[in-house]
């Protein structure tokens, strides 16, 4: 039989599957295996192909795999391509689980926008829109919320959180952070952390989470483990702070840990 995934996912979600073909060193299909999946998010994604054998005993032994770079795929082509089995390759624990991905806009307002008094401060406006695929850690879904702060402020001050979307893979928050205080020289020193959380009744589960800023280590001259954003994550804060009063829009995949993060609840 075929196993397919469509990674970085690994969840039960992601996994399809054709039926078994029997006693057969030539087995025929003939079957679609179909993903729903925003065409945007196709950029970030990888389809494992993978054959394996089911004995009699219900033991599965890995035949081959075959992967393919679903952002250079050619969607106009329509013939059969055939492609050779390849042996296993290891893949990190970090890839092999995707934590899903969070859907936001951010903007900065300057403290001399037109409308403010002279001694104004700069704002920071995040808007929570949704989170997509997150971690299945229960059949019905999780009790999902996201929890904010502007580092290297960790005080109650700085933490905003949403409400909690219940029983949802695919919570909806739809919901407006505004932070205050800030100069256009900050904008250079401070990172947006963002951590996805499901809710239980005596600790909360880490589910993902992102750091926005323009990464490089440092804050303010001093070298810092938080100010350590991704490629996409440094992207989003550029353009950001270069097109202020503007919304800059984002569908970003959720990191699989944070170090700090993780263990703050």
């Amino acid at each position: 039989y075929v196993k397919t995934y469509l990674l970085p996912d690994k969840s039960r979600q992601s996994k399809k599957k054709t039926t078994v073909r029997k006693n057969n060193l030539n087995p025929v299909y003939n079957e679609i295996l179909k993903y729903k999946i925003p065409a945007r998010e196709l950029q970030s994604r990888v389809l494992n192909l993978s054959v394996w054998h089911n004995d009699k005993f219900g033991k599965n032994s890995f035949l081959g795999e075959v992967e393919m770079e679903l952002s250079t795929w050619d969607w106009g082509n329509t013939a059969y391509n055939w492609f050779d089995l390849q042996p296993r390759v290891h893949i990190s624990q970090e890839d092999l689980t995707s934590r899903g991905y969070l859907n936001l806009a951010l903007k900065f307002i300057p403290a001399n926008s037109v409308g403010k008094t002279k001694n104004a401060s700069g704002e920071i406006h995040i808007w929570v829109k949704e989170a997509k695929n997150l971690l299945p850690l229960k059949p019905h879904g999780v009790d999902a919320f996201v929890k904010c702060y502007i580092l290297p402020d960790l005080s109650r001050k700085s933490r905003q959180k949403t409400r909690t979307v219940k029983k949802s893979m695919n919570p909806v928050f739809n919901h407006t952070m505004v932070y205050d205080g800030f100069q256009d020289e900050d904008m250079r020193e401070a990172c947006v952390e963002l951590t996805v959380w499901d809710q239980e009744m005596f600790s909360n589960q880490f589910l993902g989470g992102l750091r926005l800023g323009l990464g490089g280590g440092m804050s303010y001259g001093k070298p810092v483990d938080w100010m350590d954003s991704r490629e996409g994550e440094v992207a989003v804060w550029h353009n950001m702070i270069t097109r202020p009063g503007e919304w800059t829009e984002a569908l970003l995949p959720l990191r699989p840990d944070m170090v700090k993060s993780k263990a703050k609840k």
